[in-house]
Parts: C-alpha cells; structure tokens; sequence
C-alpha cells in the first residue's frame, strides 16, 4: 500500500510535502500533445514564413509592414517557445524548480503582451491610412514606428516583471506542494491594462475606419450616379463594405474567441494552476491567437501569396531575388 501511495506522489522522497499526481486518461493527453504541438510547428512555420517575406523583399520595406514585422516575431516566440513549454505544464508534476516556473510565465506575458499591442498599432496604421490619408506618409514615418515597436517591446518586459515581481522574489511561494507550478498575479489590473484598454482602443478605431469606408463609399456612389454609372459602381462599393464589415468582424471576433476566457478566469481567480483540463484549453485558445494573426493580417495580402510562392519554390535563392516585385 506504501509503494502505491508513493508511486502517486510527484517526489516520492518528499512524503509529507510533495504533490500527488493527477491522473489523466492516454487519449486526453494523447490529443493535447498531437493538438499543441501541430499549432506550435503551423504557428511558427506562417509567421517565419511572414518574418522572411517582410525582412527579404525591399519593396516590402516601409512602416506598416514594420508593424506587421513585429506582431510575426512576437507571434513566432510564442509557437516556439511558449507553446513547447505549455505541454510542460499539462504534465502531473512540474519537475524543473520553482524559478523556471515563473520565467516560463514571464516569456507568455512577454510575447502575448507583445502581440495585443502590436496590434493596437496596426489598427492606429489603418485608421491614420483610411481617415487621413493625405497627411498618412508624414505621420506614419519609419522612425516613429520602429520607436513605437521598441516602446511596445520595451513596455511588455516591464509590464511581465511588474506582475511577477512578487513570484520572482520568493520563488514556489504560493506553491502548497512540491511538484506545483504556480503563480500569482493582480488578476483585475492585469484584465484592464492586458485585455480591456487594447480591445477598447482595437474596436474604436476600427469602427471609425469602418464608419469612413462606408461614408467614402456612399460619396462615390452619388457621385457615380451623377454620370449615370450608378449601376455598374454599386456591385463594387456593395463588395467594398463588405469586405470591411467582414475584416472587422474577423478581427474582433477572433481576439475575443481567443481572449476572453483567459481574462475572464483571471479576473475571477487571479491564479493560474496546472493540471486542470481547463486551465490546458483556455491557454490553447490564448496561444491560438499567435497562429491565428498571420492568416488575419498576412494572408489578406496578395503581396504575401507572391512572398510565399517565391519562398516555396526556392526562387529566393536567385541572384538579386530581394529585388523581386511583389507588388
């Protein structure tokens, strides 16, 4: 009886203190690794593949794709790092100490932080681009973007140690066992500055673009029907917004599918424990984001189809292929 009970421990040396394993079932856990690590390979296969587009293409050298360069690498950490390592976590015990518990949780609020915000930015990009677009080159310059993108960088490190800073002073503190792997973290300042300012600031500028691509559209529209072409024009402006509303809808769609468990638990529990069947998906889906934005953000682009094809069939490795037009 001794040998079994030992057998269930996580550290069976540590009788009294060490955490009793939780059973899962072959196929659940089967299904969580075939599942994670087939979106932790797509994840970082489309966003290598939108990081080599961007950075190889000189035509594709200006501020928006910088902003779009940015949300890929954050995106590309994330299925490298963060989701090999969240398989860790569905695991029983956590066997690698209590300090690699909470720097596994720093890369995530890092490189998840990372990606809301680079979003924000584009978002600020096409409502500069639809509602201004005269002063859009004077305003959206390279400088100040690759300043925004180093600020964004630079605000997701301070803001992942502000969270953490209490764990990583005292390591495995809010762990009752040995074999645990948890942290602690101010769930509700956490759920206004992660979740509810950036979806705010997404879904504002987003309706003000979408507001103005209709009044655009409607404008062109009666000023077609002046030259009696109203009928040839209406099919297009028809496609035109709704091509809009479809992106729109996309974009807030998929954010908040991705997002909303993750903070809504968060703001209702503050703790983020292992083990559990739920706690494995609601980071799935949070992750799922970062595989998710490339077809949202890249695959809209026909100058990323071009990208892809030349990377695909090896005509990158061409003399002065950089000078390819994929515009």
């Amino acid at each position: 009886m001794e040998t079994l009970e030992e057998a269930e421990l996580c550290f069976p040396q540590l009788f009294n203190t060490s955490c009793k394993k939780h059973k899962r079932s072959h196929s659940e856990r089967m299904l969580t690794y075939v599942l994670m690590s087939s979106v932790s390979l797509l994840t970082v296969f489309l966003n290598l593949l939108v990081i080599i587009s961007i950075s190889y293409f000189r035509q594709l050298h200006n501020p928006t794709n910088l902003i779009l360069l940015s949300l890929a690498v954050s995106d590309f950490l994330v299925g490298l790092l963060v989701m090999p390592l969240e398989i860790l976590l569905t695991e029983p015990c956590w066997l690698l100490g209590d300090l690699v518990c909470v720097l596994y949780h720093m890369v995530p609020f890092i490189t998840v932080t990372a990606s809301v915000l680079n979003m924000v930015l584009i978002s600020v990009d096409r409502y500069v681009a639809i509602c201004d677009p005269l002063s859009h080159l004077t305003k959206i310059t390279q400088k100040r973007v690759q300043c925004s993108v180093l600020l964004c960088w630079i605000y997701c490190v301070l803001y992942s140690f502000m969270f953490l800073l209490d764990n990583l002073k005292q390591p495995g503190r809010y762990n009752s066992c040995y074999g645990q792997c948890v942290i602690n973290i101010m769930g509700a300042l956490h759920l206004v500055l992660g979740f509810i300012i950036p979806i705010s600031s997404i879904i504002i500028l987003y309706m003000r673009v979408f507001v103005v691509a209709v009044s655009q559209a409607r404008s062109m529209r009666s000023h077609i029907a002046a030259v009696k072409l109203q009928r040839s024009v209406t099919v297009t402006v028809k496609k035109s917004e709704l091509k809009a509303a479809r992106t729109l809808g996309v974009v807030v769609a998929v954010f908040l599918m991705c997002y909303c468990p993750y903070f809504c638990v968060s703001l209702s529990g503050s703790e983020l424990i292992m083990t559990s069947s739920t706690n494995t998906f609601i980071h799935f889906l949070l992750f799922l984001n970062s595989c998710l934005n490339p077809l949202i953000y890249a695959f809209f682009y026909p100058w990323f189809r071009k990208s892809v094809k030349i990377i695909v069939t090896l005509e990158i490795l061409q003399p002065n292929s950089c000078q390819t037009n994929v515009l």
